[in-house]
């Protein structure tokens, strides 16, 4: 029987998943769908990662170009420059912190690793940038690998997937496999809510999340404060929290292990509550040996 993965190597730092561990999101654009999450000067992003950190952020990830329903494709200069002085920020600040750069583009993850990036995460699978398993592979960092079947102008239409979860699953083995001839291993799995999917096939993606976990690889949910959520409840994206917490909590009981999010405080107690839910049976168990 194979062992569930428990840890990455993160540039020489072990990251410890065992239990599940936050992500929070750090939008440097202008356009993010969510407006609180978009920071605009290096004082602001120090803050607003120190809070996360605080908070319980064990990865801080850092996107400087939206991935919004109409969001503009910004070219790879723009997306670097607007990068790197708050990814130099947050890691001069921040040494202990897991730092994940969100983008799809080779050149982008080349010189976010350089400059200390941990992670990539991709929106894209690797369809976007022929180039990008090649980068990986060369910094040796772990990869964020997200179902996305559509190119970046069309990744939002809803043109239904058939049977979501087997068509994530095949996406998902087959990009294992590229990556392992890359030499990459270390992979976090994200079934890619909201891109290019249906509402009912989001609800049913994340009904069947823990079906991915028979890959052996940790399994990241990404719905915070996203359409499926604020749509369903007919309120916006700033009234969503409760409804994202709510999924949330169905994620971790599924057995996701990393809780991609805006709002960390949150996402930390629910995992808190998690714990003590999914350990109940073992602190029973020892108070009933004391008293034998």
């Amino acid at each position: 029987m194979i062992s569930p993965v428990t840890s990455f190597n993160c540039r020489g730092r072990l990251l410890v998943f065992e239990d599940p561990i936050i992500m929070g999101i750090l939008n440097i654009t202008p356009d993010s769908f969510y407006a609180a999450s978009r920071v605009t000067g290096t004082d602001e992003i120090i803050d607003k990662a120190g809070q996360m950190i605080e908070d319980g952020a064990t990865i801080l990830d850092l996107g400087a170009m939206s991935s919004r329903p109409g969001a503009v494709n910004i070219d790879t200069d723009a997306e670097i420059s607007r990068l790197m002085p708050f990814l130099s920020a947050v890691r001069d600040a921040f040494p202990q912190v897991f730092i994940s750069v969100d983008t799809f583009r080779a050149e982008v993850a080349k010189q976010a690793c350089s400059a200390g990036a941990d992670i990539i995460n991709d929106i894209s699978g690797g369809r976007f940038d022929e180039n990008l398993f090649r980068v990986i592979a060369d910094a040796n960092v772990p990869y964020v690998l997200m179902h996305n079947g559509a190119t970046f102008e069309s990744m939002h239409s809803k043109k239904g997937l058939g049977d979501p979860v087997a068509t994530v699953f095949d996406f998902f083995t087959e990009k294992i496999r590229q990556l392992n001839e890359y030499g990459i291993y270390d992979i976090f799995l994200d079934p890619g809510f909201g891109f290019g999917k249906l509402m009912q096939e989001n609800f049913s993606l994340l009904k069947s999340i823990g079906y991915f976990n028979i890959l052996h690889l940790p399994v990241l949910a990404g719905v915070s404060r996203k359409k499926m959520v604020y749509t369903s409840l007919n309120i916006s994206s700033d009234d969503a929290l409760n409804g994202t917490t709510a999924l949330n909590m169905y994620a971790l009981a599924q057995g996701s292990k990393v809780l991609r999010v805006h709002d960390v405080k949150e996402a930390s107690q629910s995992i808190e509550l998690y714990k003590l839910i999914r350990d109940s049976d073992k602190e029973i168990c020892a108070e009933s040996t004391l008293y034998e």
